[in-house]
């Protein structure tokens, strides 16, 4: 089991040598849990498995806000979100410090007593931070006797009260989007000739959803080094090639930027630093589009303003990391409803699908969230007073590192109504 876990460590948000432009099925990617065989050295070096999601029964029934707000300009639209939900309202001192004994303790007789299935947590953006997350695991993690959630958690951040009503107003009226309805739109960054990895997934993206009979238009950027690299085949592709690996895009020709405006799941694997993803600026995302729905394979998408981890300098990819606006506050700030990420270092694709999988499949936000958080508990083995990092010991060694996935949005939401294979 040790070497399981450090091989897929190893595989996590790293460059290879040569790897073999290949787009498998779906279906002949491995499902990886606990008790799985060692993967082979090719599966890992393209990132070509799923994580193996893990169920779990929620508490009870209710759904609970935890919030540190107190301007009333966010707690009138949080008001709102309750009644829609009939939802519970917890306020705390300070969401950043929600692993304090105290506070801890607090809460978790709360919520045991209210028994919630949706937890949603709206920290004000200072408190939004990764211990924050972590003492959230520690505290829904302890409701019971296992060592799993025992609620079905989200996020709901914004940079500014305005934001923070606009999001809760699309909450509010959002309406699961049909198969038939639905318009995806992949986009995948190829850094050199010999990395592909971001390529391959937009590749079986493509597959999958024809699989459902629907389209995925696609965009790949090429940086400098990829001067031969592999390109996909097929119809509604567009391949855009950068001269300088530092200037992100920001602007698009007018066939896919059409194609991204009307799409409502937006899908990025590649690598990412605070304020862009897979190549693409914070400038570049949309404001006048459909997007709802927005997952992002990239190591810092979800990157908070304030940090409880020692600053890195650079990033997978050869990327210098500066502090900017996360590229998923900022995509909520412009209109998105729902946005899958990661704070720190991602592993991309296997972390990523299951997710999108299981909305597919008729899953709310949080229900999703919290199997791939449980999923990850199960393999890692962490348990009660192993959450939180007081004092990291390095930049990139952090265990806990692999906890740190988010999704903002309402945990109660359903993205995708069931999918069903086209006849």
């Amino acid at each position: 089991m040790k070497s399981l876990l450090i091989i897929l460590a190893a595989a996590l948000c790293t460059g290879s040598p040569a790897q073999e432009f290949q787009i498998p099925e779906v279906s002949t990617l491995p499902r990886i849990d606990r008790d799985s065989p060692r993967p082979s050295r090719n599966i890992l070096r393209n990132s070509a498995f799923i994580l193996k999601l893990k169920k779990h029964a929620p508490l009870g029934e209710n759904y609970v806000i935890l919030t540190d707000h107190t301007q009333e300009a966010y707690l009138k639209p949080l008001g709102k979100l309750a009644e829609h939900r009939n939802a519970t309202i917890i306020k705390t001192a300070n969401l950043a410090e929600i692993y304090q004994p105290e506070t801890l303790v607090a809460l978790r007789k709360q919520l045991i007593k209210i028994k919630p299935k949706y937890v949603a947590l709206a920290p004000r953006m200072e408190s939004f931070r990764e211990n924050m997350l972590l003492g959230t695991w520690e505290l829904l993690t302890t409701l019971d006797k296992d060592p799993y959630l025992d609620a079905y958690p989200g996020i709901l951040p914004a940079s500014s009260p305005a934001n923070f009503n606009d999001l809760i107003e699309r909450t509010i009226n959002y309406r699961s989007i049909s198969q038939k309805d639905l318009k995806p739109f992949a986009i995948s960054q190829v850094p050199s000739n010999t990395e592909s990895r971001s390529l391959q997934k937009a590749g079986i993206l493509r597959k999958v959803f024809a699989i459902h009979g629907i389209k995925t238009p696609t965009l790949t950027i090429y940086t400098p080094k990829a001067t031969d690299a592999p390109q996909l085949n097929g119809k509604n592709l567009w391949n855009i090639r950068i001269a300088n690996k530092g200037k992100f895009l920001k602007a698009f020709e007018p066939e896919p930027q059409k194609a991204l405006n009307a799409a409502q799941l937006v899908i990025m694997h590649g690598h990412g630093i605070p304020g862009m993803s897979c190549s693409i600026d914070i400038g570049g995302i949309p404001t006048q589009s459909s997007n709802q729905i927005v997952l992002s394979g990239s190591c810092f998408s979800a990157v908070p303003i304030k940090s409880d981890f020692p600053r890195m300098s650079s990033a997978p990819g050869g990327y210098k990391v500066d502090q900017r606006p996360a590229f998923g506050t900022s995509y909520l700030d412009r209109g998105a409803t729902v946005f899958f990420g990661h704070m720190r270092l991602s592993s991309g694709f296997p972390h990523l699908y299951p997710i999108l999988e299981k909305w597919m499949q008729g899953a709310s936000v949080g229900e999703a969230y919290q199997q791939l958080i449980n999923a990850i508990i199960g393999i890692r083995g962490f348990g009660p007073g192993s959450f939180v990092v007081e004092k990291p010991v390095t930049q990139r060694r952090i265990p806990q590192n692999t906890l740190l996935y988010v999704i903002f949005g309402d945990p109660a939401l359903v993205p995708l109504q069931p999918f069903k294979r086209a006849q």
